[in-house]
């Protein structure tokens, strides 16, 4: 480096006793520096500070949130000028210089101060020593809006009635139709109330992983994003194979044997590729899927009205219910509220779009529910039995006939079609985020050209053909015990971040204080230890395994990095969680 020699140069531990980004530039103070050579008569001329490409790279992003503060930045810089222009001497513009070991000081001092509150963007990067910051990646991918991304909660919580048929069998149309109702209240509504808040708080990639992150440290945060993943992926697992199932009664040969493997490989590779050319032509398919899925459900509703008779709707037989199965079929269609966080860093202004969305996916799933279960079980004699999984094309053909029956099958066909593509997306991209908060290999982070997580869909794709030969009711069960784990790690993460952090950054707020958030957490979180008490004992024993394995994944994935065999980093884009100032309750901390 080079200095000019008529002034000797500033050296770079006087401009870093004071660390650049705590300060903020305040136009007015600029005066004081240079009003004495003024008052003396002398020519100024304004010094110029240089700052290296690389400290450049670092603060230039901080700049958009700061005010430029030159006497806080560089006070040995204003003060070598002042002095100058008082001895009447010309002055050459001095120039700043940064060291190598003065620029990773400052990248690592643990007194720098974040000004993001929560869920704000700083482009700033936050990195440890020795590790190797990621560049920013700049995405060319569209947003999603409001109407896409109903359909996409919607298809990631529902897809329409199919599957609600067990419920009937299992506890009679009574219960069936109170269900729905209650357990939206006590399940659907806190959890998706919690997203609304936690999604805006952190609108990143990665979701509940980072929330729990946030608050009870990367471990857990791991633990989280392993269990609710491996969820995703079994539960994504069943619908190749009910897509098949509602075909084979027109097509017998896909009801087993080389042509159903066939068949769910190519459905797979199929849905996989629509994934991969783009989060927004997933929307707007899930949209068109959302509508051909609804209508025919809506038609059926009008054709059984002269077909009511409200007495049947009160059968009940308390000594004859199946309250495993009934549990597991109201927690398997009324949850998933959450999985649409690990897309909030791919939404069209999230603080105001998420929890608008929610509002109405909540509203279409419950009526999709409701309504085609109140003109199935009034318009036909009840025979629970037959109440199994598929019934309701059946139902459609004895209330309107057999082109209404086709339709439905059609429309169920097509809607495991949008539940795979949405629960693909929410799976692919929460390994995204991970993989940005430095929990995985940097490869997870790559995205393809189209935008989209592209190794994250080819595991995720990988993980649903491996596990495509499991029985419904053991993918449910199973899907089932590992989310009701990861729900609460949830719960405690908010309830700790709204104890600890009560002032922090909340576009959404639930408006309820912190005895009302602890609350509204109790019934969710006594139907989770009901539905873990009914599950079977081979459920149990495999899912204890899965969370074992992930207990001993994420240390050894630490080792991996430790020796350096693969490379992790944290993404130059977002705020930081663990090294910011643990006192201030506006920033990403646990």
């Amino acid at each position: 480096m080079k200095t000019h020699q008529q002034e000797p140069p500033v050296s770079a531990s006087q401009i870093h006793s004071v660390e650049l980004d705590q300060k903020v530039f305040q136009p007015h103070s600029i005066p004081s520096a240079a009003a004495s050579p003024h008052r003396n008569g002398a020519k100024e001329e304004p010094p110029i500070v240089s700052v290296s490409d690389s400290d450049h790279q670092i603060h230039s992003a901080e700049l958009d949130h700061k005010e430029l503060q030159p006497q806080s930045i560089l006070p040995a810089a204003a003060a070598a000028a002042a002095s100058a222009h008082c001895n009447g001497a010309k002055e050459e513009p001095p120039i700043v210089f940064v060291s190598d070991s003065d620029h990773q000081k400052l990248r690592t001092s643990p007194a720098r101060q974040t000004s993001v509150s929560m869920g704000e963007i700083n482009r700033a990067e936050y990195v440890s020593v020795g590790e190797s910051p990621s560049p920013a990646v700049v995405s060319n991918a569209k947003k999603v809006s409001v109407l896409p991304l109903v359909f996409l909660i919607f298809y990631e919580v529902s897809g329409g009635p199919f599957g609600v048929e067990d419920s009937v069998g299992a506890a009679g149309p009574l219960l069936a139709l109170l269900g729905f109702l209650v357990f939206p209240l006590i399940w659907s509504i806190p959890e998706a109330l919690i997203t609304a808040e936690m999604g805006t708080m952190f609108p990143e990639n990665g979701g509940y992983v980072v929330w729990v992150s946030s608050a009870l440290g990367p471990f857990w945060g791991f633990q989280q994003g392993w269990m609710k993943w491996l969820s995703g992926v079994i539960d994504n697992a069943l619908y190749p194979v009910l897509f098949l199932d509602y075909l084979k009664s027109e097509i017998p040969a896909l009801g087993g044997g080389l042509p159903r493997v066939a068949a769910v490989l190519a459905l797979t590779v199929i849905l996989t590729y629509m994934n991969y050319r783009g989060l927004t032509i997933v929307g707007w398919v899930a949209v068109i899927l959302g509508v051909f899925s609804i209508l025919p459900f809506a038609v059926m509703g009008l054709v059984s009205i002269p077909k009511l008779r409200p007495a049947r709707w009160v059968v009940v037989n308390l000594k004859d219910v199946d309250w495993n199965l009934y549990l597991n079929t109201l927690f398997w269609n009324l949850n998933y509220w959450d999985s649409i966080s690990t897309l909030a860093g791919e939404v069209e202004n999230p603080n105001k779009t998420l929890p608008k969305a929610l509002f109405y996916a909540l509203i279409l799933v419950v009526l999709s529910y409701f309504l085609p279960l109140l003109s199935g079980t009034g318009a036909i004699a009840l025979n629970r039995e037959l109440w199994t999984d598929g019934y309701f094309s059946d139902v459609a053909k004895i209330i309107g006939g057999a082109w209404l029956g086709w339709w439905i099958q059609g429309a169920a066909a097509m809607s495991n079609m949008g539940m795979f593509v949405a629960e693909m997306s929410s799976d692919s991209f929460q390994l995204l985020g991970m993989a940005e908060r430095g929990m995985l290999p940097e490869f997870f982070s790559k995205r393809s050209r189209h935008g989209t997580p592209l190794i994250g869909i080819l595991f995720s794709a990988s993980g649903v053909v491996l596990l495509s030969w499991l029985s419904f009711q053991e993918i449910v069960a199973a899907e089932n015990f590992l989310y009701c784990f990861g729900m609460i790690l949830e719960f405690l993460a908010f309830i700790k971040l709204r104890i600890k952090h009560p002032a922090a950054s909340r576009p959404y707020k639930i408006p309820v204080g912190t005895a009302g958030s602890i609350l509204m957490c109790i019934p969710p979180t006594i139907l989770i230890c009901i539905v873990l008490a009914l599950s079977t004992v081979k459920v149990m024993i495999v899912s204890l395994a899965a969370v074992a394995i992930g207990l001993l994944l994420q240390p050894g994935l630490k080792y991996v990095e430790k020796k350096r065999w693969l490379k992790f980093s944290v993404s130059a884009d977002l705020p930081d969680l663990h090294f910011a100032n643990r006192d201030r309750p506006d920033t990403l901390v646990y």
